[in-house]
């Protein structure tokens, strides 16, 4: 079953209970949580108590834990993936974050997949990130966690080919799959459906080329279709609305939750037909 909920970071304001009492009255049935903005997760204790923290997090929220959005260092740029100095110490954070997961009844985490680290090319990039994924994909089929990557803009996955080949060269990874930041660049919606084959958790906003985030009726994605190819790829996952009200990439003009609420209705309007 496709199911629809909201990420945390959206509300930057909100802390993370005002998080899941709005996603409640909005009849949302779960949230992505992470490390940012008022709503953030307390990331020390995280790592260091992840049984009990996630309990207690699980007592709180009128809704479900969705996902994990998973960050090893402080940035995009610290600890990254495609960074090989950091293997050891990221397995051991990613154990603990795994553990969090099971307890908060969190299906997936989803983490990044790295960047250019001084004169590399994509390709050395890539090889790195495939290098670092090996030892947290057999960490988390032993949890029975998925583990997604996003590709996102500033990273050197940015395109869907260079996507797809990092999913072929670790089996096992899924996608923590975001439109919005492939057609910033230009590719094509059927480009992006390509992927289906490993979506493993998903961030829905409308977006164009040139504007990474944009009102719902002023984009170029077409979401009933994009629902569809979630549908007949055999998805079985959360969707989660993420409208952010942030300073990257300029996301700062649409209102998130007039512009989640109208991610919510076209949702429950497609699963009704």
């Amino acid at each position: 079953m496709i199911r629809f909920s909201v990420t945390s970071w959206s509300f930057p304001q909100l802390t993370l209970d005002e998080v899941g009492g709005l996603a409640k009255v909005l009849g949302i049935e779960g949230v992505d949580v992470g490390y940012f903005y008022r709503s953030a997760l307390d990331k020390p204790r995280l790592l260091g108590e992840p049984d009990r923290y996630a309990a207690e997090i699980r007592q709180r929220l009128p809704v479900e834990i969705s996902n994990l959005y998973h960050l090893f260092g402080n940035d995009t740029v610290e600890r990254n993936l495609a960074n090989p100095a950091h293997r050891a110490e990221n397995l051991v954070d990613f154990r603990q974050a795994l553990k969090f997961c099971v307890a908060a009844g969190s299906p997936t985490v989803f983490i990044l997949p790295g960047v250019i680290n001084g004169a590399q090319s994509r390709s050395q990039a890539l090889t790195e990130t495939v290098e670092s994924l090996k030892p947290l994909l057999d960490a988390a089929a032993q949890a029975g966690i998925t583990v997604c990557i996003e590709p996102h803009v500033h990273s050197y996955l940015e395109s869907p080919s260079i996507t797809a080949e990092l999913c072929q060269r670790a089996p096992g990874v899924k996608l923590a799959i975001d439109y919005a930041h492939f057609a910033v660049s230009g590719y094509r919606q059927e480009e992006i459906d390509a992927l289906a084959p490993w979506f493993g958790h998903a961030h829905l906003r409308q977006a164009r080329p040139g504007a990474l985030q944009t009102r719902l009726d002023e984009g170029t994605l077409n979401f009933p279709a994009m629902f569809a190819t979630f549908r007949d790829a055999g998805y079985q996952g959360w969707l989660s609305s993420e409208y952010v009200h942030q300073g990257y990439f300029d996301t700062l003009h649409q209102d998130v939750l007039t512009e989640t609420v109208k991610m919510r209705d076209l949702f429950r309007a497609w699963s009704a037909a």
